[in-house]
C-alpha cells in the first residue's frame, strides 16, 4: 500500500453531552476526501487518540471506513500498554481498517531493544499493516528503525521526533535493508509544512497536515507549490501563514490539537470542544485563528 498526497487526520466530533458524534464525523471524513486527502487517519493524534475509549476508537474506524468506501485508505491508531494496543489493533481490523498506526508506548522510557519486542508483540496481534510512530518515548536508533522495517506487516515510520540528522541516518539504514523498496517515511510533526521543505531533502515526502482538517485549499496549494518547485509561494504561506500559526500553536500546550478543533467549527462544521487534559481556544486566539485562516485563503486565492 503506498500513500499519496496530503495525509488527512480528522479530529473527532463531540456532541453537547461529549459524546463521539458520529454523524459530524462522517461529514468531516468525507469533505476531507471530497477536497483530495491522499488517506485518512481517524482516531489518530489530532483526533484526541490519548482521550478515546476503545469502543470510540473502534467506531471512529467504522465510520470512517464506511464514509470513504475504499475511495482512500483508512488507518486508525493503536498504542500504550501492549494488551491495550494489541485489544485496540484487534478492534480497528474488525472494524475495517487498512492499517493502523501505532503509537509509543505509554510513559515508560525503554532500551532500544524492548522498543523492538513492544513492535514485534503488538503487531503479532494483527493482519493489518503498520505504520510505527516514533515519537515521546520512543525514539529509535538507524539500527533499531532498519530490525523494525524488517518485521513482517510494518510498512513504515512516522516521525515525531524533530532530529533530523538521526532522521537521515534512519532512512538511510532502513533502505540498505533488502526488500523495503516500498518502506514508506512521514513527516508526522505539529503542522509539518514548517519542516516539509527539509524532511524532503533527506528522502521523507509524505506528511501528516493538521491544516488539511480545518483549510484544505491551503494544505493543497503548498503540498502543489512544494511538489513542484514555486518556492516564492511555499515561502509566502511559510511567512504568511504557517509560521504565524505555530506562534499561536505554541502559546498554549495541546493547541496543536485545539487550534485545529476550532478551525474546523470555524469553516462551518460545530465539532465540539476537546476533552481534558486539553482546553478550547480562548475567545482571543479564536479570533486570530480566524484571521490567519482568512489571510491564507487569501494567499492561495481561495
Amino acid at each position: 500500500m503506498k500513500f499519496h498526497g496530503v495525509l488527512f487526520f480528522p479530529v473527532t466530533p463531540f456532541a453537547a453531552d461529549g459524546s463521539l458524534d458520529e454523524e459530524r464525523l462522517a461529514q468531516h471524513i468525507e469533505s476531507g476526501v471530497t477536497a483530495g486527502a491522499g488517506g485518512v487517519f481517524v482516531a489518530c493524534g489530532t483526533g484526541e487518540f490519548h482521550a478515546l475509549s476503545a469502543d470510540e476508537i473502534e467506531r471512529a474506524t467504522r465510520v470512517a471506513v464506511r464514509t470513504t468506501a475504499g475511495r482512500v485508505p483508512v488507518f486508525a491508531a493503536a498504542g500504550g500498554p501492549v494488551p491495550v494496543a494489541r485489544d485496540q489493533a484487534a478492534r480497528v481490523e474488525r472494524a475495517g481498517a487498512d492499517g493502523i498506526l501505532l503509537l509509543p508506548p505509554y510513559l515508560v522510557g525503554a532500551p532500544q531493544q524492548g522498543l523492538l519486542r513492544y513492535v514485534r508483540e503488538v503487531t503479532a496481534a494483527t493482519h493489518l499493516p503498520v505504520v510505527f510512530y516514533q515519537r515521546g518515548t520512543a525514539r529509535l536508533t538507524a539500527d533499531t528503525a532498519a530490525e523494525i522495517a524488517a518485521l513482517p506487516g510494518v510498512v513504515g515510520l512516522k516521525d515525531g521526533v524533530g532530529d533530523i540528522e538521526r532522521m537521515h541516518r534512519v532512512v538511510r539504514a532502513v533502505r540498505a535493508v533488502p526488500g523495503t523498496e516500498d518502506f514508506q517515511f512521514f513527516n508526522g510533526l505539529p503542522t509539518a509544512e514548517m519542516t516539509a521543505p527539509a524532511y524532503r531533502d533527506i528522502g521523507v515526502d509524505l506528511y501528516s497536515s493538521a491544516v488539511f482538517a480545518f483549510a484544505p485549499e491551503i494544505a493543497l496549494a503548498f503540498h502543489r507549490a512544494l511538489a513542484e518547485g514555486d518556492e516564492p509561494l511555499v515561502s509566502r504561506l511559510l511567512d504568511e501563514f504557517y509560521g504565524p500559526l505555530v506562534a499561536l500553536r505554541d502559546e498554549v500546550p495541546g493547541y496543536a490539537v485545539s487550534l485545529v478543533k476550532a478551525g474546523v467549527t470555524l469553516r462551518g462544521l460545530d465539532v465540539g470542544g476537546v476533552r481534558a487534559p486539553l482546553l478550547d481556544p480562548t475567545a482571543e486566539h479564536i479570533a486570530r485563528l480566524s484571521k490567519l485562516i482568512d489571510r491564507g485563503l487569501e494567499v492561495v486565492g481561495a
